[in-house]
């Protein structure tokens, strides 16, 4: 076959083309620049007129001993066995930003497209706006670690407000002791009541001086507390009583007036309601209504001879005062009224003796101004004045007993931690007498009441308290009473209770050269069966040493008893 010349050309150059095109797809394939062919395929942008910056900066050179790859498949992969695909889907190509992490990086260098606002939403001046959707994302719930719940009792409905059928309420505060009453609710009324009924034997209930005179007793005492659950304003009433009964009466020697009563029954009843009208923030209203029912003490010296019983006494009184607050300057003022009143004796030949000069009113006011130096630590000044007016002015031994006195203490409540915790406060007392025979009354004023928990098992207290009393004694001014209580509550097991109490006290009658003081050392053992019923065992013994022979006595309680409550 004859060529021509220019068709021979025109093949040579087909021919080398083809050569040049071989050449280049060899050299690709046998990777000898994978990583310029990479670096080139990444600067181009899917934009146009931009590019793409290159994640590392220059182009590195590879190792020759590792693996080299290229198109996406190593030299390694070459060797090896394909998988089967038999039953599985393809996919095609990569997915948008794959293996990207959370920083927002994306591999195919997108542009990020700025979340639009609501509408309404206000405009924020930045380079890039928040999204304003984050805060509606639902946060991941972290449940608590097993050890704070584990091994813990589950509330009542009840205790939590979710009783089925009935509205919600706010939940209840947990009680710490499993076995202390927790009381109904009445309204917003929280009420809770018991009772203790118990018996034992007094080895010398009348308190005689001669020899110890003993008799089995009986005792009931009721208790009763309400108190308000609101946001403003309270009330609080507590209201607790007592009736002792003896099995034995102790009737006199005829023609003698003895200094015991023939019936020992007494009865003893102390009752407050408090409220509290909240004004302001920093300004309240105070009010108490008081009552108090009770007898003299045996062995006191204001016992009438030849009683065929107690009288009873009864006491009713109130106050009225303000609460002001001035950041941490706490002012308070109150009026107090109370008034006094005494049976008529019943003697034992059947007659009857008035005890109208011992009835009295009382008209007075206190003032208290405390300021808050830190939390837990508020010192504090009082100041106390009244009158006493009888309702007859001459008593029975022809004495004018009507009187004026106060007195001034200063102190402080405290709060260290809640192991300690109490308040304190010293003072000086004075009371001068409208009868010119009966001398001024003065004398130290101490009071405290100190509470410390020594261990979680373990409760000290500490009461101390002073009074000026009126007595029937001739010549003597009052009674200036001093008494010093410590107890200490221990629990050897959350339902066994131990408590031990020492009474220590003075009663110095002034100007009548006799002063009394008394010791009282005893134990109770409380065994709670469970929330509404506790059985307790007590042992007491109390004595009486007295200044003026042949008025000394003492005496030994044992008493066992039951207590229901709610």
């Amino acid at each position: 076959m004859v060529v021509r010349p220019g068709r021979e050309s025109r093949c040579r150059r087909r021919t080398q083309r083809a050569r040049l095109a071989l050449a280049c797809g060899a050299a690709i394939a046998a990777g000898i620049a994978p990583s310029h062919a990479q670096m080139l395929s990444d600067l181009l942008s899917p934009n146009p007129g931009q590019f793409a910056q290159m994640p590392d900066g220059s182009p590195r050179k590879t190792n020759r001993t590792e693996p080299t790859r290229a198109f996406g498949v190593t030299t390694q992969d070459r060797d090896t066995k394909a998988s089967s695909r038999i039953g599985q889907i393809p996919t095609y190509g990569i997915p948008a930003a794959s293996g990207a992490s959370d920083d927002g990086f994306d591999s195919l260098n997108r542009k990020r497209k700025t979340a639009k606002a609501p509408p309404g939403a206000p405009k924020l001046k930045g380079a890039v706006a928040p999204d304003p959707y984050a805060s509606m994302k639902p946060l991941p719930r972290i449940s608590s670690p097993p050890s704070q719940n584990a091994n813990k009792t589950p509330l009542a409905p009840a205790m939590v407000g979710a009783v089925v059928g009935q509205p919600y309420r706010k939940r209840l505060k947990p009680d710490d002791d499993p076995f202390g009453a927790v009381g109904d609710y009445v309204g917003s009324f929280l009420v809770k009541g018991a009772v203790e009924i118990g018996g034992g034997y007094d080895s010398n209930p009348g308190r005689f001086n001669d020899k110890e005179r003993g008799s089995a007793f009986y005792r009931i005492a009721p208790e009763l507390l309400i108190a308000t659950d609101w946001e403003r304003h309270s009330i609080v009433a507590d209201l607790r009583g007592s009736f002792t009964g003896y099995d034995k009466t102790f009737p006199s020697t005829p023609g003698v007036a003895s200094s015991v009563p023939t019936v020992l029954d007494r009865p003893d009843f102390t009752g407050t309601v408090k409220g509290r009208f909240d004004v302001n923030r920093d300004t309240a209203i105070l009010s108490e209504l008081r009552l108090r029912v009770g007898t003299d003490n045996p062995g006191s010296p204001n016992i009438q001879a030849g009683l065929s019983k107690y009288p009873i006494f009864t006491t009713t009184g109130g106050s009225l005062g303000i609460e002001q607050n001035f950041n941490r300057l706490q002012i308070t003022a109150s009026a107090t009224a109370d008034h006094t009143a005494y049976q008529d004796s019943k003697l034992t030949d059947g007659t009857t003796f008035s005890n109208d000069d011992r009835n009295f009113n009382t008209f007075g006011g206190v003032a208290r101004a405390s300021y808050e130096v830190m939390p837990g630590l508020k010192p504090f000044g009082e100041v106390q004045g009244d009158t006493r007016v009888h309702e007859v002015k001459v008593d029975r031994n022809g004495y004018q007993r009507d009187s004026n006195g106060g007195y001034v203490k200063a102190g402080t409540t405290f709060e260290f931690t809640r192991l300690l915790t109490g308040e304190v406060s010293i003072g000086y007392a004075m009371r001068s007498y409208q009868d010119p025979r009966l001398t001024q009354l003065t004398g130290l004023l101490t009071s405290g009441s100190l509470v410390w928990s020594a261990s979680p098992l373990t409760t000290v207290k500490f009461i101390a308290n002073t009074s000026v009393d009126e007595t029937t004694v001739p010549g003597v001014a009052g009674v200036l009473t001093r008494t010093y209580t410590a107890e200490v509550d221990h629990d050897f097991r959350r339902w066994l209770t131990g408590i031990g109490k020492f009474t220590y006290g003075t009663l110095d009658y002034q100007n009548g050269n006799r002063l009394d003081t008394i010791y009282s050392v005893s134990g109770d053992l409380v065994y709670k069966l469970n929330r509404n019923l506790w059985v307790k065992g007590t042992l007491r013994r109390d004595w009486l040493e007295s200044s003026v022979a042949g008025m000394s006595s003492a005496s030994t309680v044992m008493m066992l008893g039951v207590r229901v409550q709610n």
